[in-house]
């Protein structure tokens, strides 16, 4: 997963057409380090639907506050440089759950289109 280190480069990622998912994460959490095996898995099997980025909390302070990021991991799809849908809870978030969520933000980005 392509890591999004300044503002200017997670502008540029998601202002596209495409479905573009930004992972929103840091080193010290234990339930964002518990999705990263499968995550490449996930990125293979929506391949050519939706493009996933992460993104380090703690480098980008500024824009989380932004974009009220409070939960990690947590998960945002945007189309257009607009936020679609999102996916956050306090729960540790399984394969499931996040299929589930990139089969919806699929689902809203194509209703947008």
């Amino acid at each position: 997963m392509n890591k999004l280190t300044t503002d200017a480069a997670f502008r540029e990622a998601t202002i596209g057409e495409g479905l573009t998912i930004a992972v929103f994460k840091t080193t010290w959490c234990k339930d964002c380090h518990y999705i990263n095996p499968f995550m490449p898995d996930l990125e293979n099997k929506y391949e050519g639907r939706v493009q996933f980025f992460e993104v380090d909390r703690d480098d980008l302070p500024d824009l989380c506050s932004e974009l009220n990021i409070l939960g990690i991991p947590s998960f945002i799809a945007f189309k257009n440089g607009k936020e679609v849908i999102r996916f956050v809870s306090k729960l540790r978030k399984t394969r499931e759950e996040i299929e589930e969520f990139v089969d919806r933000a699929i689902a809203v980005g194509n209703s947008l289109s």
